[in-house]
């Protein structure tokens, strides 16, 4: 997969949802997982995540967004419903990417919706809960970096497989091999 992501949630309270999205995130190769004003503490967290994800992929967990600090050129994308945000299908995944989720008792805050390069939506009826909602966002970023054949016309798999990767020839800034 190209690029690399985290994923977090502002303000959750319910440490078997942030195991959930830390399992989530790690089975999906996250560089690292956050939360912001969290509620749950670390063990609450390690007891409710049973890939044990904190074993093999950073978690932060920041006091406030002023406390956040990420990768320089790595974008803030929000997960949230509101009227403006673009449709998860018809968005593009920045290579360098930080989701982040509202909390489970309401919606990503002014400041934070304020703070994202992007705010995206998943088109349903109604809000999801916020691990399966990292899921499907994963999933499609997955799918978007993945370098997977397109999908075919016809119900069924692909017609063709993943192309091969094609390695780049030699290269020397002085034009001298050694």
């Amino acid at each position: 997969m190209r690029g690399y992501f985290a994923v977090g949630v502002l303000e959750i309270s319910k440490s078997r949802n942030m195991g959930a999205l830390m399992r989530t995130a790690h089975a999906f190769g996250a560089a690292y997982t956050f939360s912001i004003g969290s509620e749950v503490t670390r063990q609450q967290v390690r007891q409710a995540d049973t890939s044990k994800a904190e074993l093999h992929l950073p978690y932060f967990d920041f006091a406030s967004l002023d406390d956040m600090t990420r990768p320089r050129g790595m974008e803030l994308v929000g997960v949230e419903l509101t009227d403006d945000a673009i449709e998860l299908p018809s968005f593009h995944h920045p290579l360098r990417a930080a989701y982040i989720l509202g909390p489970e008792k309401g919606s990503l805050t002014p400041d934070v919706l304020e703070a994202c390069d992007h705010v995206l939506k998943i088109p349903t009826k109604f809000c999801v809960n916020v691990a399966l909602a990292a899921g499907i966002v994963l999933y499609d970023r997955h799918l978007q970096h993945g370098a997977y054949p397109p999908r075919p016309v016809r119900p069924g798999g692909p017609s063709e497989g993943r192309a091969a990767h094609v390695h780049g020839g030699r290269f020397s800034r002085t034009g001298k091999f050694s």
